[in-house]
């Protein structure tokens, strides 16, 4: 997203990251900016196609992006990918059983 448009207030998904799980532990990814419009491209990590991006944009499956934190924990703290931010919401309408 250029400057403009983070200027008028729209996030981008660097914007909403968050934590990043433990090693075993699962992303979410529930923001559907992480899905392009643009059609599928390869993963970084298996090189299947996929129509999902982390935070800084690079094509990737979660569960490839999962499996790559859990195999490179030392690394994943730089935080290549993350989750996204949780909404504070006093409602609890965003809790799963």
């Amino acid at each position: 997203m250029s400057a403009p448009a983070r200027a008028r207030g729209r996030k981008t998904l660097r914007d909403i990251a968050g934590l990043i799980p433990p090693p075993g532990g699962l992303l979410e990814w529930s923001d559907g900016r992480h899905f392009d419009h643009h059609g599928p491209r390869p993963c970084a990590l298996c090189g299947g196609l996929t129509p999902l991006r982390s935070h800084r944009g690079e094509p990737a499956h979660k569960v490839c992006a999962e499996e790559w934190i859990t195999a490179n924990p030392a690394e994943a703290r730089h935080g290549r990918f993350a989750s996204d931010v949780q909404p504070k919401s006093g409602n609890g309408s965003g809790a799963h059983a």
